[in-house]
């Protein structure tokens, strides 16, 4: 009982994956400007408990991944700052490409949680049946066993509740844009 020794506990992070609707319908009324500052407010969260940040953008034709896993904070909200919108919105692809993203960072890191945040209004509006087609890739990246959140940027008097629909699709939580700018990413 005598005998002591320091045993290191290596820090668990988590991989915030921040999967973003930068279609037309959300440059409409600002509400672009809104989510990039949600954005942040979360990207400065993750910096704050040294978690990995990486971001995938859709919008027009497809999904792109702005940035892949990194801890700099500030690439991310270089490449969030200059992020155009405009054009449809590939749910189903954004989905996917958010999936093929936690694959290929679990390959790299398996010990790592992942937390995905669906940023969007929930309209799917590219390709033939999108909102069956997005259904089909919710259930693959929840097939992905990812925690994830699906943050609400529908606004104006007329909601369609897409968003909700597609957090139950995920088995996500559902926040509204305006709680997620006052929240810190854990209660998320």
């Amino acid at each position: 009982t005598d005998l002591r020794e320091a045993v290191r506990e290596g820090r668990e992070g988590n991989l915030v994956l921040f999967a973003v609707d930068a279609s037309g319908s959300m440059g409409a009324r600002q509400r672009m400007a809104a989510v990039k500052g949600a954005v942040l407010a979360l990207l400065t969260d993750a910096y704050q408990r040294r978690d990995k940040v990486a971001v995938v953008a859709f919008r027009g034709g497809g999904a792109q991944t702005l940035l892949p896993a990194t801890s700099s904070v500030l690439a991310a909200s270089a490449r969030l700052a200059e992020l155009p919108s405009g054009g449809r919105t590939p749910l189903a692809e954004g989905l996917l490409a958010a999936a093929e993203l936690l694959r290929v960072e679990r390959l790299r890191d398996p010990r790592r949680r992942p937390l995905v945040l669906v940023l969007t209004d929930g309209r799917a509006t590219t390709g033939e049946r999108p909102l069956e087609r997005a259904a089909r890739a919710a259930a693959v990246l929840r097939a992905a066993a990812a925690s994830c959140v699906v943050v609400d940027c529908e606004s104006g008097p007329v909601r369609l509740g897409l968003a909700r629909r597609l957090a139950a699709q995920l088995g996500a939580t559902h926040h509204p844009l305006d709680a997620v700018t006052t929240s810190p990413l854990v209660d998320l």
